[in-house]
């Protein structure tokens, strides 16, 4: 069974360019390279409030195994790191796919 990484996070004030640019730049083509098949990612415009984070994303990988392997990698944590420069309020879970949406 599939399993997904829900990532949520804000981007850090001022840093919107600078932040897109390590996205398309180095942080898709990481986790590609991980295994972790990118499959959605949200940007909120609007809120009725804070509490809300700007940003959305979703990660597939085969097996929770797999997925073990791809968050304990040098790699991911190197790109998760340089990821902390951009963002704020970075949270993440993984659960079974189950291809409806999950929160």
């Amino acid at each position: 069974m599939s399993v997904t990484l829900i990532m949520t996070w804000d981007i850090k004030e001022g840093l919107d360019q600078e932040y897109f640019e390590f996205v398309v730049r180095e942080w898709v083509p990481a986790t590609n390279r991980l295994g972790l098949q990118m499959v959605a990612a949200w940007y909120t415009v609007y809120s009725i409030d804070d509490s809300t984070p700007r940003i959305r994303a979703e990660g597939i990988s085969e097996t929770e195994e797999k997925m073990r392997e791809i968050l304990a990698s040098e790699e991911w944590k190197s790109i998760y790191h340089q990821l902390l420069q951009y963002v704020e309020n970075y949270s993440q879970k993984v659960v079974f796919t189950t291809g409806d949406f999950q929160l």
